[in-house]
């Protein structure tokens, strides 16, 4: 098992590959404060369905959920398109489907991140199948330069270079999800 160490504040390192601060645990609260009270005004007088995207945004969504103040329902997808690789594998394979009736409803489906869209555009063409009455998206991170679907994504926490981030619930090789910030692999 790979050890992580602590080199400075701003650095850990995992095996061998140095990972650096990307974004601080003040500045991700700070953003997803900000979403929460966006995310809540826009919703007003409104019951929408928060979805979850298993495992990654779990951490992401326990604190935007926290910032929302309009009454909700939540619901989880669990997929997987990376297995233990830092790049997609192209497939994504459903592993929880919702438990909610999503008809006539408003879906905000919540992600960590959005990298080239596959995994987005799998879910929004599942759920308009069940005929939702609007879908909307919200993403901690995204890739611009990544992106290859045509996907609207309609809350983004911050746009990020392409490169390989973990912690605050992304992770590698299903590990280091629990640290409180945002890490980049060190070139």
């Amino acid at each position: 098992m790979d050890e992580v160490k602590t080199i400075l504040k701003e650095t850990i390192e995992i095996g061998t590959e140095k990972f650096v601060t990307f974004l601080s645990e003040e500045e991700i609260q700070s953003r997803i404060a900000d979403m929460g009270r966006e995310i809540s005004e826009d919703y007003a007088g409104k019951l929408p369905i928060f979805i979850g995207i298993l495992n990654g945004a779990f951490m992401f969504m326990s604190d935007l959920m926290k910032n929302i103040t309009v009454n909700c329902e939540m619901d989880f997808f669990k997929l997987s398109s990376y297995g233990d690789e830092k790049i997609s594998s192209g497939r994504v394979k459903l592993l929880k489907d919702l438990n909610a009736d999503l008809k006539d409803r408003h879906l905000v489906l919540i992600e960590d991140i959005i990298d080239s869209g596959l995994s987005m555009d799998y879910i929004t063409r599942l759920l308009k199948e069940h005929k939702p009455a609007s879908i909307k998206i919200v993403s901690l991170l995204m890739k611009p330069e990544s992106l290859k679907y045509d996907i609207k994504i309609d809350y983004i926490g911050f746009k990020i270079p392409n490169k390989f981030v973990i912690g605050y619930g992304l992770d590698y090789a299903q590990k280091y999800r629990n640290l409180k910030s945002i890490f980049v692999l060190s070139v």
